[in-house]
């Protein structure tokens, strides 16, 4: 019997040690994987926030209002205006600064009159033509990321304005993990780090530190009970799992660090079944080996109730495990839509936009139904007030669209006919094509010209052309706006007008580009027209007639193309 029992107990630690063996590499590499990929996650986060910061400067540069700003020495509203770009860009800060370097406006108005003329961010960008990145070691150990750029009025710089990318926000979303994470730069020093002393150190005077205990345990403190393959690296004696992927910017490169916890985590749970199982096979040998075995059965009892007890414990440890992950499942959800959200910040300009036109025009239909109902004509009132009534659902669609994207997003595609879509937009600009007394040429087919579009964002787009047509032709005597629909290999609507043309064609489309007087319009018609006619699968184009005046064409794929392209 005891031979017996030695060869069981031999084979179940052989067993034991196998399990442990194989589960110890398998459960390693999931864990390395996992924090390969968070840290890919982490790599992209950094690199999106950059290149989206790095175009803010070349954008605010060209800002018509801020050049003419600093032409003109006059900053009462420039502070509030990089508020507002701030608001709609989400950047931790905003800087202008003149030529001296002397700050004139900015987000944080603390900063307003103090000078930078020595600091990188100015220097470097007044010597460059390019936008700059500079790296600012702040008093409080941290580092500050600035784009800077120099503001030009022909071609010679008059200030410079900056941008500051703010990442440290990762830094503490990165702590919330068994990770310790850090940035380093193409020097080999560290900028970003959840561990706050290892800042400006390299990696292996960072590994040298003796970080407080609960930083240790939070981020670092490794085991290696069941470790097979030597460790990455030591930490006060400690064995961490050390990850390591490139940030395409810079030579950067984010490292992390993490302990072992879940690989010792899932082996003993494994491991405790399996001895578990063991000892119950243990006790039947006993039993059938020798009747002195019923002496002992109640020990195995009670260590079978232990071992039960382990496994409830171990049970309601996976359950707990279990919540938290669909908790973390949830979490990610809202996320997603959160940051859905958040781009409707960068829509309020557009649909502001989009809805000044229908208000324009009800404010001229409610001031001739008034007119009308002094003079004693209810039935011509009443057909204004049911324009108005059409302008209203109008402007009901345009938010709904905005409402759908808050939700779940997406357009209302469906087959139109182009021309009833242009007839609906010269009706909406009734009011004030009559007001100016403008001469309306207009060539429309007779038979349908069949798209497959968003009808309200079509709309959109000609009444924007038609807008722009009439202020191009206020100057004129005798103003003229030619619209033509045609079908050929797509549906090409032309817009004509006899105003002065248009003087530079290259930046028509840019966001902010305007030639109206401040106040008369945001610079975002066009690129927002522009925009919808590509999501339409269009093209929007612009040139001068040889006769004078502007020419804008839309042209869409037809509905039978598009149907032949899905196929």
């Amino acid at each position: 019997m005891r031979t017996v029992i030695a060869l069981f107990v031999v084979g179940a630690v052989a067993v034991v040690w196998l399990t442990n063996h194989l589960l110890t590499d398998r459960l390693t590499d999931t864990t390395r994987n996992r924090a390969e990929l968070r840290l890919v996650l982490y790599a992209g986060n950094v690199a999106s926030e950059l290149q989206r910061n790095s175009v803010v400067p070349l954008l605010l540069a060209r800002d018509p209002a801020l050049i003419g700003a600093l032409q003109s020495g006059d900053f009462s509203v420039t502070t509030q205006r990089l508020m507002s770009f701030q608001t709609e860009i989400g950047s931790a800060a905003l800087t202008l600064m003149d030529n001296d370097g002397r700050v004139v406006a900015a987000t944080n108005r603390n900063l307003l009159g103090t000078n930078h003329f020595d600091d990188p961010a100015f220097a470097e960008a007044q010597k460059a033509k390019e936008t700059v990145f500079t790296v600012a070691e702040t008093e409080t150990q941290g580092y500050q990321f600035n784009f800077s750029r120099a503001v030009l009025s022909d071609s010679r710089p008059i200030g410079v304005v900056s941008v500051s990318v703010d990442l440290s926000k990762y830094e503490r979303s990165w702590g919330g993990f068994s990770d310790a994470v850090s940035v380093i730069d193409s020097e080999g020093k560290i900028i970003l780090s959840t561990e706050p002393r290892w800042r400006g150190l390299t990696m292996e005077e960072a590994l040298a530190v003796r970080s407080a205990p609960s930083a240790i345990q939070r981020a670092l403190q490794a085991t290696t009970d069941w470790a097979q393959a030597p460790p990455d690296a030591y930490l006060r004696g400690e064995a961490v799992m050390r990850n390591e992927t490139r940030i395409p910017f810079r030579g950067w490169k984010l490292v992390s660090y993490t302990r072992y916890d879940s690989v010792r985590e899932g082996v003993n749970t494994i491991l405790a079944l399996e001895i578990m199982g063991f000892a119950i096979l243990l006790a039947l040998i006993f039993y059938m080996f020798s009747r002195r075995a019923w002496s002992q059965s109640a020990s195995l009892k009670k260590e079978s109730a232990e071992l039960r007890i382990l496994n409830a414990r171990l049970q309601r440890e996976i359950a707990e495990r279990e919540k938290v992950q669909k908790d973390l499942a949830v979490a990610e959800q809202t996320l997603a839509q959160s940051s859905k959200l958040a781009a409707l910040g960068e829509m309020s300009a557009a649909v502001s936009h989009e809805l000044n036109q229908p208000l324009a025009a009800m404010k001229t239909y409610l001031a001739g139904a008034k007119l009308l109902l002094q003079r004693k004509r209810p039935d011509e009132a009443l057909s204004s007030f049911q324009r108005i009534d059409d302008l209203i659902e109008r402007m009901g669609a345009i938010t709904r669209q905005l409402k759908s994207f808050a939700r779940k997003g997406g357009e209302a595609f469906e087959a139109i006919d182009f021309r009833s879509s242009v007839s609906t937009a010269l009706s909406m600009m009734e009011p004030q094509l009559k007001t100016r007394a403008v001469k309306i040429t207009r060539g429309l087919p007779r038979q349908p010209v069949m798209v497959m579009a968003d009808r309200i964002r079509l709309e959109q787009v000609i009444i924007n052309l038609l807008r722009n047509a009439l202020d191009a032709t206020k100057d004129s005597s005798q103003p003229q706006i030619d619209i033509l629909l045609s079908a050929g290999e797509t549906a090409t609507l032309t817009v004509r007008d006899n105003g002065h043309g248009i003087e530079d064609l290259d930046n028509l489309f840019e966001p902010f580009y305007t030639t109206k007087k401040p106040g008369d319009g945001t610079g975002l018609g066009l690129a927002i027209s522009s925009g919808i006619v590509t999501d339409l699968g269009g093209r929007l184009t612009a040139h001068n007639a040889s006769g004078g005046g502007a020419v804008f064409e839309v042209q869409i794929p037809l509905l039978d193309q598009q149907a032949a392209a899905a196929e």
